[in-house]
């Protein structure tokens, strides 16, 4: 096919978390959109894969975060109600720490700051209330029960479904391999099966974004990291202990912080839990999607500093991909020297939780230029993006 003659108000790239929720927002809003995906719909060779997805809202991360994670929880609501598919459970969840970490003072900060409802806990009121979890003596956690989980693949899925259901045309194994900017304002883009030409482009390529943005010198890396499915010992902690947990991130004493899930998925399921980050710097073409016995031991050699007894089988374990900026805040809109292009694929492990919010923000962006939500942090012209000179 040669798709020269093609040409439409907005091409997004990549139909991953962000991408979907860009395409559903701007066909919503009545714009022609072509969305060109380099896998298949909710693939797991990204970032947008593996089950669950946690939601929070005392935000370690920093309060600035916090509006726009409230204005997402109505958007998760709103998308459900508009797939009819089940996609939020609120479950609570606890951010564990000694007292000045990052996990428990940063949590409490953004709670305080705009007043969302928690509770702090002593590592004994912890154990009386999840007996599956043991943490120091010392260590503090906050507990806010407007926390929980989204499954990430039915979301992504939710989006594309009302994308085409809007007049979205999606085209998969089709990856993007470059793109510029035209005289007049619009821009042209290339695929295997041929050029696309478009006023404007949203690139949400994800770990791949990083290549279809090499010539803007923004200092982005993608890193592999490994997620486990671990069956716990449940003769000494019964199954309802580990259902019935929240969502958890947990740093005490600089151990590397860890985060999971209950049991979703009942006994033979597993408890999913993973390093936050593994520093290991990969290529999205060439990563190795194999985990290795040396990765999957040390995790739980790690998790069971805070759950003794995950002591049964490994039920599986699979990788995927962050794109990571140096200050771990996202980049977000319009690129300085090509303002047709809007850009939010780098999310640095902590993007899917706003992904309705992000879809409406990419419309905004695309459509008018700005958009009322602050995003000031995620500026891609900020200096902290910038490779070295």
């Amino acid at each position: 096919m040669n798709a020269a003659a093609r040409h439409v108000d907005v091409i997004v790239a990549g139909l991953g978390s962000m991408g979907s929720a860009a395409a559903h927002q701007l066909a919503a809003r009545g714009l022609s959109v072509l969305g060109l995906e380099r896998f298949w719909p909710a693939h797991d060779q990204g970032s947008g894969h593996g089950e669950t997805r946690i939601v929070r809202q005392s935000y370690f991360e920093g309060p600035a975060y916090v509006p726009l994670l409230r204005r997402a929880y109505e958007g998760w609501r709103q998308l459900e109600a508009d797939s009819g598919r089940d996609l939020l459970t609120l479950c609570g969840g606890i951010y564990v720490g000694d007292p000045d970490s990052k996990i428990f003072a940063g949590a409490k900060r953004s709670a305080e700051a705009y007043g969302l409802a928690h509770e702090v806990l002593d590592a004994a009121a912890i154990r009386e209330r999840f007996p599956a979890m043991d943490p120091a003596d010392h260590a503090l956690g906050l507990f806010e029960e407007n926390a929980g989980y989204v499954r990430p693949e039915e979301s992504i899925l939710a989006n594309l479904d009302l994308a085409v259901r809007h007049g979205a045309e999606l085209r998969y194994d089709e990856p993007v391999r470059s793109w510029r900017s035209t005289p007049g304002g619009g821009v042209e883009v290339t695929t295997d099966a041929g050029t696309y030409g478009a006023d404007r482009l949203v690139v949400a390529t994800g770990a791949w974004a990083p290549g279809m943005l090499a010539d803007l010198g923004l200092d982005l890396r993608v890193e592999r990291q490994v997620v486990c499915w671990f069956t716990p010992d449940f003769s000494t902690v019964p199954y309802e202990a580990w259902r019935d947990l929240p969502v958890y991130i947990e740093e005490t004493d600089h151990n590397r912080d860890i985060y999971g899930f209950p049991m979703v998925d009942g006994p033979a399921g597993g408890l999913k839990l993973a390093f936050f980050n593994t520093f290991q710097r990969t290529d999205p073409d060439a990563v190795d999607r194999q985990t290795t016995e040396a990765e999957t031991e040390a995790t739980r050699a790690r998790a069971r500093g805070l759950f003794p007894h995950l002591t049964g089988p490994l039920v599986k374990a699979m990788t995927c991909l962050y794109t990571t900026s140096p200050d771990h805040d996202f980049v977000v809109g319009a690129l300085p020297e090509h303002p047709e292009v809007v850009v939010a694929s780098v999310c640095s492990g902590h993007g899917f939780k706003f992904v309705p919010v992000m879809g409406e923000i990419l419309a905004d962006l695309t459509i008018d230029g700005r958009t009322a939500h602050d995003i000031a942090l995620f500026d891609p012209t900020r200096p902290s993006l910038r490779l070295p000179a």
